[in-house]
């Protein structure tokens, strides 16, 4: 049972917690149906939390200024990304102009795309311009499914994606054929790899993409030692937990590959999943590293067990040892 790898069960304690924490308390751990009065009023708060409601807001203006770096948190991808995580759905309110907006920016291959800024000499124009990259076009992908979407705009944007998938994982690619990361041509992505996995795990279909994008981010960690690909490497900096998801380290990689039920008893991720567990507190779990554009919310400080990162954790285990 995935609760005796805790020192104490977090339910209660997270049923407490903000509405986003206990509207997926109660469906996760408690298998309450959307249909539950208990969990329809732990929605309607969460709609109309204030936190929340500002990043609904804040989401109007999308695609809103041009990325610069995929590790910009403030931006309105990983803004979206998060209102997905939580359980907004695209009928949720404020959702249909966002959406409308975020599916006007696809591309006639399929991917969806950004305003983006890349420097010359990564192969880029130097000016703003709308594009897509390997490493930002599934994380758009993943909110839309996450939320329900699944029109002919959407599939074809799975089709794409899929498209890029190869027997090492996802390559550093990019509307730009000039592109280039600051990696070895033939290596794969980490990051890119991770958000594809994470994006194709949604789709049934898309099994035997998901799984070589999986085996990718395992042998990564089985040879950490041996070199960084892209710049990525699994050290000190990726075992520290962290959310949103919006970076390559441990407990994004492990939230994403703990849905996938033929891992369950692979060594690899069992020991990515023994170096989160010892890092709670009688069952609770506290940041390591923040992210400075969520510093109001409880994962953006790291002083207390955040209650949304326990969470995280909690069904992480359930996953692996239902």
């Amino acid at each position: 049972m995935w609760k005796n790898l805790l020192h104490a069960d977090p339910v209660e304690w997270l049923l407490q917690g903000e509405p986003w924490v206990k509207y997926n308390t109660l469906r996760e751990f408690l298998g309450k149906k959307e249909d539950d009065q208990e969990v329809k009023d732990a929605k309607k708060a969460m709609v109309a939390y204030p936190l929340v409601k500002l990043l609904v807001n804040e989401l109007q203006d999308w695609p809103s200024y041009p990325l610069k770096r995929h590790n910009d948190a403030k931006h309105p991808l990983h803004k979206l990304t998060v209102l997905a995580d939580i359980g907004f759905k695209a009928d949720d309110p404020g959702m249909r102009d966002i959406l409308e907006k975020v599916l006007s920016y696809q591309s006639c291959a399929g991917a969806f795309q950004i305003d983006m800024l890349i420097p010359t000499h990564f192969g880029g124009s130097g000016q703003p311009e709308k594009m897509w990259m390997a490493c930002d076009a599934p994380v758009t992908l993943y909110s839309l499914l996450q939320m329900g979407l699944r029109n002919e705009k959407v599939q074809k944007a799975v089709t794409h994606l899929q498209s890029l998938v190869t027997d090492k994982g996802v390559l550093c690619k990019g509307a730009r054929p000039t592109f280039r990361g600051p990696g070895k041509k033939d290596d794969p992505c980490p990051y890119a790899t991770l958000l594809a996995t994470k994006t194709l795990t949604h789709i049934p279909e898309m099994k035997n993409e998901a799984l070589k994008g999986a085996e990718m981010l395992l042998w990564h960690w089985e040879h950490q030692k041996e070199r960084k690909l892209y710049l990525f490497g699994i050290g000190t900096d990726f075992r520290k937990l962290k959310y949103p998801f919006v970076w390559y380290d441990i407990l994004h990689v492990v939230d994403v590959l703990s849905t996938i039920d033929s891992l369950r008893s692979d060594e690899r991720l069992k020991e990515m999943i023994d170096v989160i567990v010892s890092k709670q507190d009688n069952g609770q779990f506290t940041p390591e590293s923040v992210w400075m554009a969520f510093k109001q919310w409880d994962f953006g400080q790291k002083k207390t067990p955040s209650l949304w990162m326990t969470f995280l954790v909690a069904r992480i285990l359930k996953r692996m040892y239902r």
